[in-house]
């Protein structure tokens, strides 16, 4: 049973039928284990690192949840610092900020309320996968059903840490001439998430305790457990009341949170949704005047512009697999600055190479600040390109599809597999196409981009034909 609630990068399903009690238990027996070993395999023998951060969503589901997994935590050489309810980038923030061995977030994110899980993360707020510990933490919760009883309860400790958390997160903002007086107006839509936690604790309410600053709120009623609408900011229709709220109160820009606030969708004064590639392409010149030619990390999914704009600013622009996981580590390894993804993960190099929804917003908003130009301004020569998003085909015979595709454009044009294969004849013809298989699905995901329409929708059609049947979400 536990197999089938470890994902690739989290554990997640629904409960009580296939993510239970008894398995959040075995979990934070898994958990405790691997993280305490990974620290003492690193040579951390400090007395904090002992200890394992523990805070949870909003979900009705999350309190029982926490309790199990912080009993098996504690019953097996684990101490819990409990931060209670929180955002997931706090639990990054938290396990640096105490120099923990790890961390657990007890969250479903963006899925229905029916659902929950655990984020897990080690040492310095490294994630934790299927091929980073994760397949490790699986096998040690499996064997206390097999009569490996643990042994050895420690201490658990509630802490309030949303002082030194708000602290940090302000570092990022600067609004700027901005004043009370004639604050910069923005609509923030938590999505019933976390958010609607995080935000008044940082902010204020309505933004009141950062000068400068008026928040127009949406959707910040997180006490039930339900949403509104979905809590996923990727999908367009859960944008259609922010886009309003924003053009009505005369805001210059509109933000959106998934369920743990790890991510942030932008919306621009006019109520157009701005992609998180552009954003990406939008942030990094602010991050490189701080860090003349460092490297910025991005999607492989991204418009090509995201390359340009970096290097235009000096810096050196990396190519990433698509993931957090992938996204962190290229960040760390390449003492990157300042990264971001498709998603609507950015990262960031002063908060630990981890990602923050909180960080994002109040980058936003200190770019959208110096600027002194409307969001809608700031993005337009950016947009330069044509991409078609991503467009999902049924296939049970992925493998032989790609390699069709590779069969026919591989002699002209360039190609790799970072992630997926990438056909790019951007130069010579004009497009370049990007095709992933899931990994938990028999669909193939196509990205494509192309300098102008009609030759984006060419390419699209011709390669479509190659992939299956189109599945439109």
């Amino acid at each position: 049973m536990l197999g089938r609630v470890f994902k690739a990068y989290d554990v997640r399903g629904t409960y009580p039928d296939l993510l239970t009690d008894h398995m959040a238990w075995q979990i934070g027996c898994g958990v405790s284990k691997y993280l305490l070993e990974d620290a003492a395999e690193a040579g951390e023998t400090t007395p904090m690192m002992k200890n394992i951060v523990v805070g949870r969503d909003m979900r009705t589901s999350s309190p029982k949840l926490s309790d199990e997994l912080i009993r098996g935590i504690t019953g097996n050489h684990g101490s819990v610092i409990d931060l209670g309810l929180c955002d997931t980038p706090m639990i990054y923030f938290a396990i640096n900020h105490l120099d923990c061995a790890g961390g657990v977030m007890v969250t479903a994110s963006h899925n229905p309320p029916q659902y929950n899980g655990f984020k897990v993360s080690k040492r310095k707020a490294k994630p934790v996968g299927e091929t980073t510990g994760l397949a490790e933490v699986r096998k040690n919760a499996a064997m206390v059903d097999k009569g490996h009883e643990p042994q050895g309860g420690t201490t658990l400790e509630a802490r309030d840490l949303w002082e030194p958390y708000k602290e940090h997160v302000l570092s990022f903002l600067d609004l700027g001439a901005y004043t009370d007086d004639k604050p910069m107006r923005i609509v923030v839509d938590a999505s019933n998430g976390m958010a609607g936690t995080a935000l008044p604790k940082i902010f204020g309410r309505r933004g009141m305790h950062t000068p400068g600053l008026e928040i127009v709120e949406l959707n910040f009623d997180n006490s039930k457990g339900e949403f509104v609408h979905e809590p996923n900011p990727l999908v367009a229709s859960n944008l259609v009341q922010l886009q309003e709220r924003v053009v009505s109160e005369g805001a210059q820009l509109g933000l959106c949170f998934d369920g743990d606030a790890d991510r942030c969708v932008a919306v621009d004064e006019k109520g157009e949704i701005i992609p998180c590639d552009i954003m990406t392409a939008l942030l990094a010149p602010h991050f490189l005047g701080r860090r003349p030619g460092a490297a910025v990390v991005y999607d492989l999914r991204s418009t090509k512009a995201v390359a340009e704009e970096i290097e235009k600013a000096g810096g050196e622009a990396l190519r990433g697999r698509v993931g957090h996981v992938f996204m962190k580590q290229l960040l760390a390894e390449n003492r990157g600055v300042f990264g971001g993804e498709l998603s609507g993960h950015f990262y960031f190099a002063r908060n630990f190479n981890a990602d923050s929804g909180v960080i994002a917003m109040a980058t936003f908003l200190t770019v959208l600040a110096a600027s002194g130009s409307p969001m809608s301004e700031m993005v337009k020569p950016i947009k330069r390109y044509v991409q078609s998003g991503e467009i999902n085909f049924e296939n049970e015979e992925k493998d032989a599809a790609i390699e069709a595709v590779q069969d026919e454009y591989g002699d002209r044009a360039d190609v790799d597999f970072l992630d997926g294969i990438t056909i790019d004849c951007f130069d010579d013809e004009g497009w370049w196409v990007n095709i992933r298989k899931s990994n938990t699905e028999p669909l193939l995901r196509l990205n494509a981009e192309a300098k102008d329409r009609a030759t984006l929708d060419r390419m699209v059609e011709e390669i479509s034909a190659m992939l299956g049947t189109r599945v439109d979400h």
